[in-house]
């Protein structure tokens, strides 16, 4: 809403307002903005939490320290979901295609974790919503995504092109002297794609089409689409669910969000400027470069939310934060093309959630097979493996912040290592 108010302020020549038109100027009042928002309404909201009773039922899973966490107060993801959309709402260009559905996903998980999170504590549920529900909800989400990709005019790329890979129409269009081409027959043009980026590789591009390249090109659309929303949603479940798996020791998913929210801002920021992009050679995409003050503000929020969350925290941020923290990375990731890249970002999550997976199917199977199930490790997920073998919980989570910082650093690299 200010970024209006000063592009108002900045045509009737008002000193200093054109600083608004600044994304490196807007993102860092974005990540201010949501510490001081985080940090101020913290503390008040943690009072109130406790005042209602709204406190952590802790289960017996034979775990060191595990009674010193009952009765702190839960669904305090709610600090960081108003610390993300406040400063998002007060610095980005809310007509931005990728701004209203990274806040839509913001909202709409938030609202899934607040209900199970409802559940929980207020209706003595321990089960909270029912998982159909949330997965519903999930898909739910990653099929608005999906589709908004896949079909809105305002989601686009950059890319070089042949001009023998170019349609009969897109041929006569360029025929206008204006349009730009090289004397090889290249140009850059702005085109919707379905293709994404392929790590560690040289020409790192992979189109979805040719998922269902096996179908008669002219009837191919429809099933491009259906592959991708297909992938999206898959892609949302996963990485939501893995950052909700995550967060059960203090700052563990806070601080990896952190990370990876920092890791995503960098990508968005490269991919947004047609310079940066055409000298790594990555997709350029037009007006992505507003996701680079949602950034801000996530980093801000879970920052500021670790303050709160740290080893022995004062609040958890329960399902109202995790699931949000997730979706938010998952869509982030799509919309920046990055979404390969993401079992590596989000390996934590991603290690967790195999862990849990694994666990089970293995307990299963010996069971089948000998009439006692066996576990792979001695607990599931793996931070609770660790606290099982007596490691401290701030070693292990400072441990897994490290690992955490090492694949984002490896997702940054990618983009010169192919």
């Amino acid at each position: 809403m200010l970024y209006y108010l000063f592009q108002y302020l900045d045509k009737l020549n008002f000193p200093g307002a054109g600083v608004f038109t600044f994304i490196s100027f807007r993102s860092a009042m974005a990540i201010i903005t949501s510490l001081i928002i985080s940090l101020l309404i913290g503390k008040r909201i943690i009072l109130f939490l406790q005042k209602k009773q709204v406190g952590e039922v802790v289960r017996d899973l034979g775990l060191e320290g595990q009674y010193q966490k009952k009765g702190t107060p839960s669904m305090g993801g709610i600090i960081i979901l108003a610390s993300i959309i406040i400063p998002t709402l007060l610095f980005a260009k809310l007509d931005n295609i990728y701004v209203i559905l990274i806040l839509l996903t913001t909202i709409w998980l938030g609202l899934i974790g607040f209900l199970d999170d409802y559940i929980k504590i207020f209706k003595k549920n321990k089960d909270g919503l029912a998982g159909r529900f949330k997965i519903v909800g999930q898909v739910g989400l990653g099929l608005i995504v999906g589709l908004i990709l896949f079909f809105s005019d305002d989601v686009i790329i950059e890319e070089k092109v042949s001009m023998d890979a170019l349609t009969s129409r897109e041929k006569v269009e360029l025929l206008d002297p204006a349009t730009p081409y090289s004397a090889q027959g290249v140009i850059s043009m702005e085109r919707k794609s379905t293709k994404t980026t392929i790590p560690f590789i040289k020409n790192n591009e992979f189109d979805y089409s040719w998922l269902v390249s096996f179908i008669n090109e002219d009837h191919r659309q429809p099933w491009t689409w259906l592959a991708f929303v297909i992938i999206v949603i898959f892609i949302v479940t996963s990485v939501s669910n893995g950052a909700n798996l995550t967060d059960g020791l203090d700052g563990l998913a806070t601080g990896t969000s952190a990370i990876i929210g920092t890791a995503l801002g960098i990508l968005a920021y490269l991919s947004s400027n047609i310079k940066y992009a055409d000298y790594l050679n990555i997709m350029y995409i037009p007006d992505s470069e507003e996701l680079v003050i949602f950034a801000g503000a996530f980093i801000g929020a879970t920052i500021g939310f670790l303050w709160y969350n740290s080893y022995p925290a004062q609040v958890f941020m329960g399902d109202t934060g995790s699931l949000a923290l997730g979706g938010i990375i998952a869509v982030f990731a799509i919309i920046i093309r990055k979404e390969l890249l993401i079992p590596i970002l989000c390996g934590i999550f991603l290690v967790e959630n195999l862990s849990v997976v694994l666990q089970v199917a293995w307990f299963k199977r010996t069971k089948r097979k000998y009439g006692v199930g066996r576990r792979i490790f001695l607990m599931a997920p793996l931070h609770h493996h660790y606290q099982k073998k007596g490691y401290p919980e701030p070693k292990i989570v400072t441990r897994f912040w490290i690992v955490a910082i090492i694949l984002a650093v490896i997702s940054i690299v990618t983009l010169k290592i192919r």
